[in-house]
Order: C-alpha cells, then sequence, then structure tokens
C-alpha cells in the first residue's frame, strides 16, 4: 500500500454570518478554494486528478445536488474528474480528506483533492412536506443554518438537546468555570491576530469576494471583554458567543498524493497521514469525544502524546475544548498557536482542511515531527488525524 501525503493547502477567509462572503453562493466558495489550491501545483495536469472529494453539512439549499462537483464544473476543471460530497457534519471536511487519504493508499488513484465548504449565512428555511395535499394546519419553516431539524419523535430527549446545552452539560461534568472558558477564548483571538499581522495565513488564504482576512478576528477580545457578554443557552450559564465557535462562512481544500506522484503534482510533500482515528458517544456528548479519536488516530500512527508538537482542535465551544485538552494531559500551549475556530471561525464542512492545512505549516514553522488534528461532531462523534511533517525541516534537539 502507498502512503498518502499532503502537498498543499488553501481556503478562502472565513466571513462572519450575513458579513462580507453572505453574497457568495456555497458552490462559487468551493470552486473559489478549488481554483486557489491548484494554482498552486500548475504542472499537475487537471485530467490526472483522480477524484475530489469535498465536505458539505447542510446540503440544503444552493449547495445541492454533489457540491463537489459543482465546484469541479464551476472551476473550469475537466468533465473528467469526478466528485463526491460526504456529510459528516462538522467533521464533513476532515472526512474528505481521510477517504481522500484512503483512496490513495488503496492504489485507487495517485492523486485526489479533498476538501469542504459551508455558507451558514446561505442555508435556506425549509418546510416539510404535508401528509396530504392542501393541509388547512400551519407549516412552520425551520433554519438548516444548524443544530437539530425536524427531530425524529423516537430519539430520546435527552439526546436532542441543542449544541450549547450539551455543552453546558459538559461544563458541568467537568467543573470548567466561565472564566477559564473566557480565558481560553480570548487567546484565540490574540493568537489569530497576531498569526495574521505576522503573515502566517498569507500563503493559505485566498482572497475573495473582497474579503482577504478572517472575518470574525478581533485583536482587541479579552477576558474582561467576554465576562460582560450574557449566557446564551441558560440564564446562569457558561457558554456565551463570546467563548463559543461563530456562525461562518468559507470553504478549504488540501490536496493530496502518493509520494510517487510529486513530479506528476510538481511539489515535493510536506506532511504525511500517519494516523486516523474515529469516535463515537452519546449525542449529548459529542464535544469530548475527539479525546478517543486523537488516542486512535495515535496508536495507529504508532506514536504517543509525548511525540506530539503540534496539536489544531477545532474549538466548537471552549468548554469542550478544554476538556479534551485536560483528558489528554497535554501542554496546552502546543494547541492552536494560530488561534482556532472561536476566533477565526467554523463553517462546518471547510473546518477539516482549515485544521490540516493550518497544522502541516505549524509542525514546518515550529520544526516538529509529528502534529495532531481533531474535530468534535454533532449527534456525538469526532474525527482525528495524525501528520508527520516530511519536509526534512525538524529539531533535532
Amino acid at each position: 500500500m502507498s502512503d498518502a501525503y499532503l502537498y498543499a493547502a488553501a481556503r478562502t477567509p472565513f466571513g462572519r454570518f450575513n458579513g462580507a462572503l453572505a453574497g457568495v453562493r456555497p458552490d462559487d466558495l468551493a470552486a473559489t478554494a478549488l481554483t486557489g489550491l491548484l494554482a498552486k501545483a500548475p504542472g499537475l495536469d487537471r485530467a490526472a486528478i483522480g477524484d475530489v472529494v469535498w465536505g458539505n453539512a447542510n446540503g440544503a439549499g444552493e449547495d445541492n445536488r454533489n457540491v463537489g462537483r459543482m465546484a469541479v464544473l464551476l472551476a473550469g476543471l475537466p468533465v473528467s474528474v469526478p466528485a463526491t460530497t460526504v456529510n459528516r457534519l462538522c467533521g464533513s471536511g476532515l472526512d474528505a480528506a481521510i477517504i481522500a487519504s484512503r483512496t490513495l493508499e488503496s492504489g485507487d488513484a495517485d492523486v485526489v483533492v479533498a476538501g469542504g465548504v459551508e455558507s451558514m449565512t446561505r442555508a435556506p428555511w425549509v418546510l416539510p412536506k404535508p401528509d396530504r395535499a392542501f393541509p388547512a394546519h400551519d407549516v412552520t419553516a425551520v433554519s438548516t443554518t444548524l443544530g437539530w431539524r425536524l427531530v425524529n419523535p423516537a430519539m430520546p430527549n435527552e439526546w436532542t438537546v441543542s449544541l450549547g446545552e450539551s455543552n453546558e452539560l459538559l461544563q458541568e461534568r467537568f467543573s470548567l468555570p466561565r472564566e477559564r472558558q473566557d480565558e481560553f477564548a480570548a487567546r484565540s483571538h490574540r493568537l489569530a491576530a497576531r498569526a495574521w499581522d505576522d503573515g502566517f495565513y498569507d500563503d493559505l488564504v485566498l482572497a475573495t469576494d473582497g474579503l482577504t482576512r478572517d472575518e470574525c478576528v478581533r485583536s482587541d477580545t479579552g477576558p474582561g471583554r467576554l465576562a460582560a457578554l450574557k449566557p446564551s443557552f441558560r440564564p446562569d450559564g457558561t457558554i456565551t458567543a463570546g467563548n463559543a465557535s461563530p456562525l461562518s462562512d468559507g470553504a478549504s481544500a488540501v490536496l493530496l498524493g502518493t509520494e510517487a506522484a510529486a513530479d506528476r503534482i510538481g511539489l515535493a510533500p510536506v506532511a504525511r497521514i500517519a494516523g486516523r482515528g474515529v469516535h463515537a458517544v452519546e449525542p449529548q456528548t459529542f464535544g469530548f469525544a475527539p479525546v478517543e479519536a486523537a488516542e486512535q488516530a495515535l496508536r495507529r500512527a504508532g506514536i504517543g502524546w509525548g511525540d506530539v508538537g503540534a496539536v489544531e482542535l477545532n474549538e466548537a465551544f471552549a468548554v469542550q475544548s478544554l476538556a479534551c485538552v485536560d483528558a489528554w494531559g497535554i501542554d496546552p500551549e502546543i494547541v492552536n498557536t494560530r488561534g482556532g475556530a472561536i476566533a477565526l471561525g467554523h463553517p462546518l464542512g471547510a473546518s477539516g482542511g482549515r485544521l490540516l492545512g493550518t497544522l502541516a505549516k505549524v509542525l514546518r514553522e515550529r520544526r516538529q515531527r509529528w502534529g495532531v488534528a481533531a474535530i468534535c461532531i454533532g449527534v456525538g462523534q469526532a474525527l482525528a488525524v495524525v501528520l508527520e511533517n516530511v519536509t526534512g525541516e525538524v529539531s533535532r534537539g
């Protein structure tokens, strides 16, 4: 079997809900990320791309009918390039990369593009079809932006609580006070702002519809300012709009290939996908699921936490991120060193590609060999990937 390698990564800026990217269709966002990624490999024959695997959590509006294939067509790739769209909710983009890596390892292709997109602004309202023609009763339009909708009554009530309530339950379970959550959120903004100012994201992020930087980053946000926000889910709760990831719009993409495909791609690989993990728990405890998913990925890579020099953990909520970091027993300073989703944004299907692209670059800059990307997923799941830096830029100290 061949190993799967990451050759390049690109993404759009992540726009805030009803913000700068609100007028951009999700299929156009996807095409922008795909086009920008492939511009990094100008020598690659586009017809040599064996497949495109795209993540998308909603698929209820303009991203319907296989948005991955729409991106291929809108980006002007040869019509012979196939594409599929996968839905594992928040983990869709990372799942796309995992599926792509297995495709490479099995020998079914030498070059695969993976990515994901979400426009949470443009996610439509939906109406259930009536049981019979011309019903006399009212019908409620349901937003598809986030969370449960049209819930099956056979589901236990405790499974279908809101994402916010799920994390309030997690806070109670692990006694993670609001002050600590706000400090974590402020750190995310501080590190994201610094990373942008230092130019870290300049070669990863593509200017899109006039937006050049992630729109939700606030360099002036601190624990004091966050402490003034009201709880969002319980009157006496700890979770606020400031210590949770914002609704966002954006797309990301990664170029994956076998080692033998380097000449065809025209680039040297930067990271090897060394381990993968998937784990499931009760739906209301989804925020803690990355703990075991990462442990699985590490075991499959043949390493332990002591070998890991960088972690990209999607910050759905500060409380679940803290719970995971505490459970892993790792140094918090190696986690999300260039900011996380609380500051950067979390366009559901796009976050997995962001994690991988950022992690690969952080490993190179910090001269670390091993890194972990992990993400929690609504309805009780999580995914994780271990990357190995193969550029030779690794500290021996």
